[in-house]
């Protein structure tokens, strides 16, 4: 860092220590834009949302490239923003790096955790809301064979696979399970007509469902899906409207609420540390509504029901990828 840098971000923090209590709030959304339909597209809705209720306003920044991260966050923080949520595991190193110039600024990251002071890490247990759209993904399947479409491949989005396939073994132990990643950089966010043709190639291989969890690439999934005559799982988002009647349900991933609930608290009732968004405290789960209730059997429902109920009783463990880097279940 450069003792200019060090200059500007001292003088910001005075600033801001003076001013937090009237900032408005910030929102840095991460790559493959707002509106992806899936994971930025649910932070802008909790962003519309607490301007809806409120009648506030708050400043937003919307990353192009890679190059962009450090330079938004340190920008964000001296235009008065606070708290600032930024969203996505990416944002992990720069902002443990930007926060302690910014100490009077709180900030809250979705997707990872950053261990200081003035931050506010908020995970979900994607694994928990994935088994319970992998079990109906096994229950609707009629070949015996579904598949998953992830994004970029990290731990992050094998611990949705991962979760997906129990989901679809603890009623179909016979199934099988197919899984792609699109990609090892971050435009697999962001490419869906590659999304299509790795569905594509999973339905010659039998799936007639799939599960996409790739942001803007899961269109492509979907629409795909819809195309071709087989069944597609949404994510974070309710994608359940986008193709009704095809898309069988969506993992919500509550981002919305968690962007939400950052605004609302504001500064004075800021909490740093780990904050866990679980089945319990519905922040994941699965879509029911007038697009896909024709879908979903009575017997289905209930079945997904005790299982989560069970979730969250502590009676079915849900392995999760990223505690140790593997998966029980076998996929293709």
């Amino acid at each position: 860092m450069t003792l200019m840098t060090k200059f500007f971000g001292a003088a910001a923090a005075v600033a801001l220590s003076a001013g937090a209590a009237l900032a408005d709030p910030g929102l840095i959304i991460d790559l493959g834009g707002k509106f992806d339909k899936s994971f930025n597209e649910a932070a802008y809705n909790g962003a519309k949302r607490w301007i809806e209720k409120t009648g506030g306003k708050y400043k937003e920044t919307e990353l192009q490239s890679e190059a962009q991260r450090e330079q938004s966050m340190r920008r964000m923080a001296e235009s008065g923003a606070n708290p600032v949520v930024v969203l996505g595991f990416a944002n992990a190193s720069t902002l443990d790096k930007v926060a302690p110039d910014y100490p009077d600024t709180k900030f809250a990251i979705i997707d990872m955790v950053v261990d200081q002071p003035n931050v506010e890490s908020i995970v979900f247990t994607e694994q928990e809301g994935s088994y319970l759209v992998g079990m109906l993904a096994g229950m609707a399947s009629k070949t015996g064979t579904v598949s998953f479409v992830g994004g970029m491949d990290i731990p992050l989005i094998r611990r949705f696979a991962c979760g997906y396939a129990q989901g679809v073994k603890a009623v179909n132990p016979k199934a099988k399970i197919i899984e792609n990643m699109t990609g090892t950089t971050p435009a697999a966010w962001n490419d869906p007509v590659k999304g299509g043709e790795i569905t594509r190639t999973q339905i010659s291989q039998g799936s007639d469902v799939v599960y996409a969890a790739a942001g803007g690439t899961g269109v492509g999934v979907l629409q795909t899906a819809a195309d071709e005559g087989i069944l597609s799982i949404g994510v974070d988002s309710n994608q359940n409207y986008l193709h009704p009647g095809k898309v069988l349900t969506s993992m919500m991933k509550r981002v919305d609420n968690a962007v939400f609930d950052v605004f609302s608290k504001g500064v004075d009732n800021f909490e740093p540390g780990i904050k866990v968004l679980d089945l319990k405290a519905n922040g994941v789960g699965y879509a029911l509504d007038q697009y896909n209730e024709k879908l979903i059997t009575p017997e289905m429902k209930a079945a997904v029901e005790a299982a989560k109920a069970a979730i969250i009783a502590g009676d079915i463990k849900v392995h999760d990828y990223m505690s140790d880097d593997s998966c029980p279940v076998e996929t293709m």
